[in-house]
């Protein structure tokens, strides 16, 4: 009799302990659980260790970290009939462990295909130039139609990047050709204001000249300086600047003249 106590007494106590193991869980700091009882609701349970009754009870571990999701590339045509490729990634956090596990299967399926969807319709809302160059605003489109969608879900998405945009070999030909007729068209407008400053710094040049006409005859003697600098150098004098050199010397003759009188007045 005591053997037969005694061994019921191990097999309760060995129930017992499977009991208890089969009860423990442990939640971690990013996540919390929701537990139904026979199919039922009955709450959620906080980071930590808690118990549940074993084959009555189901944990639902949901993790509230955010999510890297990577939307694959998508096919899409653009308001001005451009085909491109379009790949981004949305990050996104559960905010109602309840929702995502009640309203909804499979939370990242749903917002990858919802995601590749919303992609498609708002880039082909814009053209191939709007597409380029307002990333940021298809951005902040995508991402407030997703939030708006997978709130019911009990989740929120924090953000959406463009990653890539893939265009056709004959449309990257035609936009090289666009900003290599618009880098010429820059550099022809630069051309063009430069001479119109040239020019009009050689009318100011010129209208000092006929007022002083020695300094167009110092800047023909300084030309001539420079052009002698290489000694195999011919230099043909034009008949303007032979007259130049003539009345620079009549210049320097009154001026000597003078000095002597100024000098005999003074004795």
């Amino acid at each position: 009799m005591s053997m037969t106590l005694t061994i019921v007494l191990v097999v309760l106590l060995v129930i017992g302990l499977l009991v208890l193991v089969l009860s423990v869980r442990v939640i971690k700091q990013y996540e919390q659980g929701v537990v139904l009882r026979f199919g039922r609701l009955t709450g959620t349970r906080l980071p930590g260790l808690t118990f549940l009754i074993p084959f009555i009870d189901v944990l639902h571990r949901v993790g509230l970290r955010i999510v890297t999701l990577p939307i694959q590339s998508q096919g899409i045509i653009t308001k001005d009939n451009v085909s491109v490729g379009v790949s981004a990634v949305a990050y996104y956090r559960i905010v109602d462990p309840v929702r995502s596990v009640v309203a909804i299967e499979d939370v990242r399926a749903a917002i990858d295909q919802i995601a590749q969807t919303t992609l498609r319709k708002v880039v082909g809302q814009h053209t191939l130039d709007e597409t380029l160059a307002e990333t940021n605003v298809l951005n902040v489109n995508i991402r407030e139609i997703l939030d708006a969608r997978t709130l019911d879900w009990g989740v929120e998405v924090t953000l959406v990047e463009l990653k890539d945009i893939l265009l056709p070999e004959s449309m990257k030909r035609a936009m090289a050709r666009q900003a290599e007729a618009e880098r010429e068209k820059r550099a022809k407008i630069i051309n063009a204001e430069g001479e119109s400053l040239a020019a009009a710094a050689l009318g100011e040049a010129s209208d000092i000249m006929m007022a002083h006409p020695l300094a167009l005859q110092l800047r023909n003697l300084q030309s001539l300086v420079e052009i002698g600098v290489d000694k195999n150098t011919v230099v043909v004098f034009p008949a303007p600047l032979m007259s130049t050199v003539g009345e620079l010397g009549d210049f320097l003759a009154r001026e000597t003249k003078a000095a002597e009188a100024i000098a005999r007045g003074i004795r």
